[in-house]
C-alpha cells in the first residue's frame, strides 16, 4: 500500500510512521487553513498568526488520526492480532494488520473503537475550545481547538459509512459475519458496497471538477479511487486466506533446495549460483545442518578483486526470523510472513535442519489452481 515510510516514534509497542505522501497532505492542510478557512471564519488577525494556526491544525490532524488508529490497534492487540504499526498517508491513516480478525465480535469492537475515540476526542477538544472562549483565552488557540473538534466529528462520521474498508464497512461485515457465520460472504457484501461508494465518489469528483472546483474534484476522485481499490483488494485477500487456510507448507515446499557450502569461493558463489539461479539469498549448509545464510548484499560489500580469496563461510550470517519458518506452520502463516517482511522465499527449518524452501511463486500457482477448481 505504501511507498517510502518514515519511522517517527514507537507508542506502547506500536511503530508510528508516515508515508511520504503524508507530507504533501500536511502542506496542503496548512496552506488551506492559513489562506482560506481561518481567515474566513476568524477575520482581522495578522497573516503570520493564520500560518501558525494552520501549522497547529495540521499537527492536531496528525494527533487525531494517530489517536484514532491507536485505539484500533489496542483493541486488535487485546484479541491477539499482530499489528505491524500505524502509518499515516495522503488519505489518512491505517493500523496495519497482517491477519484477519479471529471472530465477528473482535472485528466489531476493533472497528467501532476508532469512531468512538474520535467522538470522545472531538468532545474534549470542543469543551476545551468553549472553555477557552469563556475564560478569555487566545482566539487563535480557541479557533484551532474548535476546528479540530469539528474535524474529529467529520472523521468519525465519514468512517462510519458502511463501505468496506472504512470502519463502518467493517462494522457491517462483522454483523453479517455474525448472522450467517460466513466471513467470505460478509466480506463480499461489504466490499461490493465499498466499491459502489468509491465509484460514486469518483463520479462526484468528475462532476465537481467540471463544475469549476478543481481541487475538490480531484480529492473526491482520488479518495473514491482509493476506497474502490481497497475494497476489492480486501475481498481478494479473504479469498486467498480461505483457499490457503489449513494447507500445510509441505504442499508447496521444494524439498531439495539449492544450498551452498561454506568452503565455496565467492567467485564460484557469484558465477555458479547468483548468476545461474537469480536468487538474492542462499542457505549455507554443512551436511544436513543449516549453518546460516549468505546474501547478495554481503557479497556486494566485498571488493570484486577479493572474491577469489574469500569463501562463503566468511560471509555467512545467522538466518533471521524474517526468512525462516517452522516446518509445522501453515500456508496462511507463511503468506503473512512474506507480506510482513517483503521476502518471497522462506527457508523451512525443523530443529536447525533445512527441510525445504517455500516460495511465493509456488504458493500463488497452487492458489490459482485451487480457486479455479473449487471457487469457479
Amino acid at each position: 500500500m505504501f511507498g517510502k515510510k518514515i519511522h517517527l516514534f514507537t507508542l506502547f509497542g506500536f511503530d508510528v510512521g508516515v508515508d511520504l505522501t503524508w507530507i504533501l497532505l500536511a502542506l496542503l492542510v496548512v496552506w488551506s487553513l492559513a489562506t482560506g478557512l481561518f481567515p474566513h471564519y476568524f477575520p482581522g488577525m495578522p497573516s503570520s498568526i493564520y500560518w501558525w494556526m494552520g501549522v497547529g491544525g495540521a499537527l492536531g490532524l496528525f494527533v487525531s488520526i494517530v489517536f484514532h488508529e491507536f485505539c484500533h490497534s489496542l483493541v486488535a492487540r487485546r484479541f491477539g492480532l499482530p499489528m505491524k504499526g500505524i502509518t499515516l498517508f495522503i488519505f489518512g491513516g491505517v493500523a496495519e494488520m497482517s491477519e484477519e480478525p479471529p471472530s465477528a465480535k473482535s472485528e466489531f469492537l476493533m472497528a467501532i473503537a476508532g469512531p468512538i475515540s474520535s467522538i470522545v476526542l472531538g468532545g474534549v477538544l470542543y469543551g476545551a475550545g468553549q472553555l477557552g472562549r469563556y475564560a478569555g483565552g487566545p482566539e487563535a488557540v480557541n479557533a484551532v481547538l474548535l476546528y479540530l473538534a469539528f474535524l474529529n466529528a467529520i472523521l468519525a462520521g465519514f468512517n462510519m459509512i458502511p463501505a468496506f474498508p472504512l470502519d463502518g464497512g467493517r462494522v457491517l461485515r462483522s454483523i453479517l459475519w455474525k448472522v450467517r457465520g460466513d466471513l467470505r460472504w460478509a466480506t463480499h457484501i461489504a466490499s461490493v458496497l465499498g466499491s459502489a461508494f468509491g465509484t460514486a465518489l469518483i463520479v462526484l469528483g468528475v462532476v465537481v471538477f467540471f463544475s469549476g472546483s478543481l481541487v475538490g474534484g480531484i480529492w473526491y476522485f482520488l479518495i473514491g479511487w482509493f476506497i474502490r481499490n481497497a475494497s476489492r483488494m480486501s475481498y481478494k485477500q479473504v479469498l486467498i486466506r480461505n483457499a490457503l487456510g489449513g494447507e500445510e507448507i509441505g504442499r508447496f515446499m521444494q524439498r531439495e533446495p539449492v544450498t551452498v557450502s561454506p568452503t565455496l569461493s565467492i567467485d564460484e558463489l557469484v558465477n555458479d549460483y547468483f548468476y545461474r539461479f537469480h536468487h538474492r539469498m542462499f542457505p549455507v549448509t554443512n551436511g544436513e545442518g543449516l549453518v546460516g545464510c549468505v546474501t547478495a548484499k554481503q557479497v556486494r560489500e566485498l571488493p570484486r578483486e577479493q572474491w577469489s580469496r574469500h569463501n562463503v563461510g566468511e560471509l555467512t550470517v545467522p538466518c533471521s526470523k524474517d526468512n525462516t519458518i517452522s516446518a509445522d506452520a501453515d500456508a496462511v502463516e507463511a503468506l503473512s510472513m512474506m507480506n510482513r517482511t517483503g521476502n518471497s522465499r522462506l527457508l523451512v527449518v525443523d530443529e536447525n535442519h533445512l527441510v525445504g524452501i517455500v516460495t511465493l511463486k509456488d504458493m500463488l500457482r497452487f492458489l490459482s489452481l485451487k480457486i479455479d477448481l473449487e471457487e469457479g
